[in-house]
């Protein structure tokens, strides 16, 4: 250790202001599952091991094997700010929420060097350790307490160029050893803190939006920096009118007004809560879902980060599976310019991380630092300059918005950061199929907007070529009313920018009724509901139906859909489906061989019925074929088109007039 890395002192004798950056916190003792998310018991000790077996390859990613560490007792958990470690335990705060995101806090900010003030009671000790972005782990400092005193360490950020994080442990001696509190802190000249429009947009959540209230009304200090909670209602079951509101909105001390407006999307109501943050002189809008759990101290924490960027920067928690809650969804999310897909910041990232199995000293590839294009806006706090000066989100109703905004910002210059030790539970999607059925239309239409807008590429990359290939997987697949809706999507795509605003309202019901004519997107919850399965002809030896290998792939697609056009459908499987089919194994390769199944939903609800139609997938194949190549012809006029009309679709005065149009009642 050098001077520069870390002084030790076991008081403060200087006469400067501290700041508090960051600081200690622990979870509810209703809330005992997200334990490993705050606190770690035991060292990090293990070994780094290949995938596949103990012989390293340079494709293989590592992993760490590690005995079982001892589990946090609930009731040492003294309050939320506040842990006693057991005679001879080891406490290690190096997890999610309490170690220290160095390497963010490097390059964003303005702070080069914090300090860490911890105040314990008992004799022991704490080890303070920092990371690389390699995951390699470093011992700092320690130092020896006894009785009731406060501990500080002076620590640099100048290591932390790619990635990294600090943290501390505590070591009990012979007693216990009390944490009453901790501070990441830094000194100098405090800046304005920022206030806060936060913005839920809600559709039929209401459980979900009064228990977010009582969180916020329960947390006095993430409670100040609200200038107002604003609730966007869109649905029919009205929050203002549900059970409870009357006494939370009391507890919030005026600053709750609820807005109900007819159902614009996701798209409308954030574009709501954007419009309103600047109209009442908010220096910050905070974009949250309404089916969350949030962590009311990630509020706190995502504007003083904003506070101290070095210029005005979208700053986003991290969503984590509200059903699984030491699950991570992602740590960061691009979107690859060649496809204009979401994709992971770095090639050793991994979806749906758990902290249970593997805690953060242990996961290598979370100690580099995530550079995103965009966060999602289960939790996104956006400055209120940015919204004036590149405007509010696409009239899009939902899919992309945020994704589009946020590479919207960053061609203009402001970046977005999503910071770890933020986040909210939020229902995963990981589980759900959102590329079918009504939102086909909007994961189609929004995304060839988005690569029209921001595609670096010629004719936008490879986005053309896999929209018409998912066309022909889904057709293959017997998923027809997914592919109407890709259709429409495509065509209302090519009428081009202006017709965008009047459709927000009336599309999704058109989608509905369309829906509606198509057994492969009637859902029944009862599997009774339908005949029961028989194959009149088995599968070649009873090996069932399997994946072409990757070098016979595309031939044998074409020869598929050279069967499915030609082959007469089976007579008995118009009267009843050869097979139930599990959404784990909805594949178009292993559909395409049926001629009727029934397959169940992603979320376990229900089943509907697919049945194979030559003559639906010929029109269907000859339209998709037709529009992409319009799609394709005119790319770059559309492209032109859509760059010149984004200032009109998404101005604060283009979004007035659809709020106009569109408000039902605003308690204001």
């Amino acid at each position: 250790m050098t001077a520069v890395d870390a002084k030790v002192t076991t008081r403060d004798d200087s006469q400067q202001e501290w700041q508090t950056l960051q600081r200690l916190i622990l979870p509810p003792q209703e809330q005992m599952d997200t334990v490993p998310l705050y606190v770690d018991m035991g060292a990090a000790a293990g070994v780094r091991i290949p995938k596949t077996g103990f012989t390293a390859s340079d494709d293989q990613k590592p992993r760490t094997v590690s005995s079982p560490t001892p589990e946090a007792h609930s009731e040492d958990f003294v309050s939320r700010f506040s842990m006693a470690a057991r005679p001879g335990d080891r406490v290690s705060f190096g997890t999610y929420f309490n170690a220290f995101p160095a390497s963010y806090w490097r390059r964003w900010t303005t702070v080069d060097s914090v300090r860490l003030s911890v105040t314990t009671s008992g004799t022991g000790a704490i080890v303070v350790y920092k990371s690389n972005s390699r995951g390699s782990l470093q011992r700092v400092d320690s130092a020896s307490v006894e009785g009731q005193t406060t501990t500080v360490f002076d620590l640099s950020l100048k290591p932390f160029g790619d990635g990294g994080w600090y943290w501390f442990d505590v070591v009990a001696g012979s007693g216990p050893v009390v944490v009453r509190g901790a501070e990441w802190q830094t000194s100098g000249p405090a800046p304005r803190r920022g206030t806060v429009t936060l913005q839920i947009t809600t559709l039929n959540k209401t459980d979900f939006c009064l228990n977010n209230l009582r969180l916020l009304a329960q947390d006095a200090e993430a409670l100040d920096v609200l200038q107002e909670i604003l609730i966007v209602d869109q649905g029919s079951d009205k929050v203002a009118r549900a059970e409870g509101f009357d006494d939370v909105r009391a507890r919030l001390g005026g600053r709750l007004r609820v807005i109900e407006q007819r159902n614009l999307g996701g798209s409308g109501g954030f574009s709501r809560g954007m419009y309103e943050a600047v109209a009442n002189g908010s220096d910050y809008v905070l974009l949250m879902d309404d089916d969350i759990v949030v962590e009311t101290e990630s509020i706190l924490r995502l504007v003083t980060f904003a506070d101290r960027c070095k210029t005005p920067t979208l700053v986003g928690g991290h969503m984590f599976d509200l059903y699984n809650r030491t699950v991570l969804h992602t740590f960061g999310e691009v979107v690859n310019p060649y496809r204009i897909q979401p994709a992971l910041p770095s090639e050793d990232a991994e979806l749906g991380h758990d902290f249970m199995v593997s805690n953060l000293r242990q996961t290598p590839w979370l100690h580099r630092r995530a550079d995103v294009d965009y966060n999602g806006w289960w939790m996104c706090l956006i400055p209120t300059s940015v919204i004036r000066e590149i405007g509010l989100s696409l009239p899009i109703f939902i899919k992309w918005d945020d994704a589009e905004y946020g590479l919207r910002a960053k061609e203009r210059g402001f970046p977005t950061v999503s910071m770890p030790g933020a986040g909210v539970w939020h229902v995963s999607w990981v589980d759900k199929d959102d590329l079918v059925g009504w939102q086909a239309y909007f994961h189609t239409r929004n995304r060839a907007i988005t690569a029209l807008l921001h595609s670096p590429y010629e004719l936008g990359g490879r986005v053309i070529r896999e929209l018409q290939q998912d066309d022909v997987k889904h057709l293959m697949s017997m998923q027809y009313a997914t592919v109407q809706g890709r259709s429409w999507a495509l065509r209302d795509l090519l009428k081009g920018p202006k017709h965008l605003p009047g459709i927000l309202e009336t599309k999704l019901p058109e989608i509905r009724k369309m829906l509606s004519t198509y057994t492969d997107s009637m859902l029944k919850p009862d599997p009774d509901d339908f005949p029961p399965p028989r194959m009149a002809k088995p599968p070649r030896h009873g090996q069932g139906f399997r994946r072409p290998n990757s070098a016979m792939l595309v031939p044998w697609a074409l020869k598929t859909v050279v069967r499915q056009l030609a082959k007469p459908v089976v007579e008995q499987s118009k009267e009843r489906p050869q097979a139930n089919v599990p959404h784990i194994d909805n594949k178009w390769w292993r559909m395409s061989q049926y001629d009727s199944a029934i397959v169940s939903n992603a979320e376990g609800t229900g089943a509907s019925w697919y049945r194979r139609d030559p003559r639906t997938l010929r029109r269907m194949l000859a339209e998709s074929a037709k529009l992409h190549a319009d799609l394709l012809t005119r790319w770059r006029s559309l492209s032109s088109e859509y760059k010149n009309a984004l200032h009109d679709l998404t101005s604060i005065e283009s979004w007035r007039e659809t709020f106009n149009e569109h408000t039902l009642s605003d308690s204001r």
